[in-house]
């Protein structure tokens, strides 16, 4: 009895050592490996940077001729959806008002509602080109345009001088209005004109008369010339008392001679 009681009190000592924190702490299971830390996830990329192009175009230029066909076609819709919904982009070569001022008044007065909108569509391509890459796009001759495969133009760069030729016109790039991806608006100085809508080269405007000279009557007489013309009319009708009043002296004296000599 007095070994039973011994080992139980051997078994509760033993649980009481093994359940103290110092026991514990030697047997505790190894800590669990650190979360690895991820990079930080990279920036959203930013929103394309849409440009309103009538805004654009009616504070630049003057471009107000090409924007008013823009607007009257709907083809600035058609312009502004490519640039604002697709990856490719525009480029655009606006002519100023002083081009379409140049030829004759009935060139697009007689131009149908489609020849009109294929002009203002011949005046773009489907993608973005900076004035960088015209050299190279230059290589790729004819490029087709908006308005179709069949309207194409064919651009040279000579050392940075950069022409865009149709058919009936050659203009150069005169300056960059904008360009800044996906949108290129640049100038040019006279007007494309595709041999599918011009089957000749459209007639001139015709030059301004030139002013007719002004005549010596219609120039009015400045103070200064009145002055002089009153002093010259003083002068001469002095000189005119001086020579009426030596005539009538000299005539005195032949006189007063001829009665001298009658009574000698």
């Amino acid at each position: 009895m007095m070994e039973f009681k011994a080992g139980i009190l051997t078994v509760a000592m033993l649980a009481i050592v093994l359940s103290s924190p110092a026991v514990a702490q030697k047997h505790k299971s190894p800590p669990a490996p650190a979360a690895p830390i991820l990079p930080p996830s990279p920036a959203p990329a930013p929103a394309p940077r849409y440009v309103d192009l009538a805004d654009l175009l009616s504070v630049a230029g003057p471009f107000h001729t090409f924007l008013e066909y823009l607007q009257k076609t709907n083809v600035i819709e058609t312009f502004q959806n490519q640039a604002n919904n697709t990856k490719e982009g525009i480029t655009i070569f606006v002519a100023k008002d002083s081009a379409f001022a140049a030829l004759k008044k009935t060139t697009f007065a007689n131009l149908t509602q489609d020849q009109l909108k294929s002009l203002l569509l011949f005046h773009a391509i489907p993608k973005f080109y900076s004035l960088a890459e015209f050299n190279k796009l230059s290589s790729q001759n004819p490029v087709a345009t908006f308005a179709g495969s069949q309207y194409t133009l064919n651009l040279t760069d000579n050392m940075g001088s950069i022409h865009v030729k149709s058919m009936w016109s050659n203009p150069e790039i005169s300056s960059s209005v904008y360009a800044t991806r996906p949108v290129a608006v640049y100038e040019v100085n006279k007007v494309l004109l595709p041999m599918q809508i011009f089957k000749s080269d459209p007639p001139l405007a015709p030059a301004p008369a030139p002013a007719p000279d002004a005549k010596a009557s219609d120039v009015a007489p400045s103070p200064m010339s009145g002055k002089s013309a009153s002093a010259k009319a003083k002068a001469e009708e002095k000189n005119s008392s001086y020579q009426v009043g030596v005539s009538i002296v000299n005539y005195l004296v032949l006189a007063i001679s001829g009665g001298l000599m009658l009574l000698w």
